[in-house]
């Protein structure tokens, strides 16, 4: 089983989330602003991050790019599940480091794929 971190800061998204790969009985832990998804990033060693973009505090780019440039949290996969939907938001966040960028409003069931081929 993989440790996934789900960061949102609205509460019915990061449930949606949540359900939606909590399938396989991996092990979820959650945070709801940018700056405790760099402190859990740390101290958890999440295998995958799915990462909300627009959170207070720090955004998903910036939590994005820190993590990627600290060689302790650098293999984390990182998917950015945003309602942010212009190519150059996908660019930046791909960019900044993101494996994979998803558009809300996402598909449970494509979610939950694209994590396990992530994990693979």
């Amino acid at each position: 089983m993989a440790k996934i971190l789900v960061v949102d800061d609205s509460p019915t998204e990061l449930r949606l989330v949540v359900d939606a790969i909590s399938i396989n009985g991996h092990e979820i832990i959650t945070a709801s602003n940018g700056n405790d998804a760099v402190n859990f990033a740390v101290s958890e060693m999440p295998d995958i991050m799915v990462l909300d973009v627009v959170m207070p505090g720090k955004d998903g780019f910036q939590v994005c790019r820190e993590l990627k440039k600290r060689e302790e949290t650098s293999s984390i996969k990182i998917i950015m599940v945003t309602g942010k939907n212009q190519k150059t938001d996908e660019y930046w966040g791909i960019k900044q480091g993101a494996d994979l960028y998803v558009t809300k409003p996402f598909k449970p069931f494509e979610l939950y794929k694209s994590i396990e081929r992530l994990l693979q």
